[in-house]
């Protein structure tokens, strides 16, 4: 089965729009909601925002539910000036920026001590535009952060979450797939404002694009 991990409530309820035969019930503390798109049997589990939220859900998604691929989908923040609000991505990979064994394990930041690279690969399902995903537990304002992403992991967009879904799923041997919508960009005015202004319109364009997604994905995973 193909399970959605989300981190917000709001990024939930455009998923689930797109939800028949809906149900709801709380599974260690966290709301999974089951359904099927197109007749394909689904669930999702709400997260929470963040990494350590991020990779919990994945465990739960695998280990409770079943999920033989996990299906990430949300809002995010690009990092290229040339992006703008609304536009979707889907993700090529993703790495945890913040994790930093360089002093210890003489490698470069990002790297877990169990790999010898910082990406963790998404696999593709659609014809979006690709990106690469920077992911850290924090949401600042600072122009040295996204050089300091473009440059070292050659990122383009930045979310608080797909690296360490993807973490998860990889010790656990299932692919991911992800749906970005961009709600702010780097070099357009401060990016809480512009998440704020934004977010409506980018959630209404991912609630949109589910059904292709989803149908995208599950084309992929035959195709194995």
């Amino acid at each position: 089965m193909k399970v959605f991990v989300v981190a917000m409530e709001c990024e939930a309820a455009a998923v689930s729009r797109n939800f028949a035969d809906v149900r709801e019930e709380m599974c260690f503390g966290r709301k999974v909601v089951r359904g099927t798109i197109g007749g394909e049997e689904t669930a999702m589990v709400v997260a929470g925002v963040g990494k350590a939220n991020a990779a919990s859900a994945v465990q739960l998604a695998i280990g409770t539910l079943g999920a033989g691929t996990v299906l990430n989908a949300g809002v995010a923040g690009g990092l290229n000036p040339s992006m703008r609000a609304g536009e979707l991505y889907q993700v090529s990979k993703a790495v945890e920026y913040d994790f930093d064994l360089s002093k210890v394990n003489n490698t470069s930041i990002g790297v877990p001590d169990e790999r010898n690279t910082p990406f963790f690969g998404i696999a593709p399902a659609g014809s979006w535009q690709s990106a690469v995903v920077a992911t850290g537990d924090r949401f600042t304002d600072d122009e040295n952060d996204f050089a300091f992403l473009r440059s070292e992991f050659g990122a383009t967009v930045r979310d608080m979450e797909l690296g360490a879904i993807a973490h998860a799923a990889f010790r656990a041997g299932v692919p991911v797939y992800s749906l970005k919508a961009i709600t702010n960009v780097a070099g357009k005015g401060l990016m809480t404002s512009q998440y704020a202004e934004n977010l409506p319109v980018c959630l209404e364009r991912l609630s949109v694009a589910i059904p292709e997604f989803f149908a995208a994905a599950v084309e992929c995973g035959n195709g194995r």
